[in-house]
């Protein structure tokens, strides 16, 4: 059987090729799966990028590119922070809230059918423990 490692590696790589591939066809062919280290940790209110940063793993650096990339697809902006007006927020716009709304439903429809897959109560159980699993890495 293969180790923890590969077998992530394979959910992950198939997760996001049917994620990326849906969301194309539902208008969002620009986004690739880098660019879920913003769009999946990002409030529809805005969050900083440092925060980004830490929800996703991802060094600032690389998250400042992927905010840049985004900004130029018209997926976000950089606002000022009402609460420290020195800090700038990362804001969704109209197409970045859309594409969040599109990748939930997809996102639930690929649950939905592995779930249907190995039973609703294994995968449930599955997910908690690849939670703690992951929580306690």
């Amino acid at each position: 059987m293969p180790d923890v490692g590969v077998l992530s590696a394979h959910l992950l790589s198939g997760f996001q090729k049917e994620l990326f591939a849906r969301l194309a066809e539902a208008g969002h062919e620009h986004l690739r799966p880098r660019h879920g280290a913003v769009m999946a940790y990002i409030a529809t209110t805005g969050t900083r990028a440092s925060e980004l940063s830490e929800r996703s793993g991802q060094h600032k650096q690389v998250v400042s590119t992927l905010v840049d990339e985004l900004e130029r697809l018209g997926y976000v902006t950089r606002q000022p922070d009402p609460a420290d007006r020195r800090a700038k927020l990362v804001v969704p716009t109209d197409l970045g809230r859309d594409q969040m709304v599109q990748a939930k439903r997809i996102i639930s429809d690929i649950e939905a059918r592995l779930a249907e897959l190995v039973g609703r109560e294994r995968f449930s159980e599955f997910k908690a423990v690849f939670e703690e699993i992951t929580r306690r890495h």
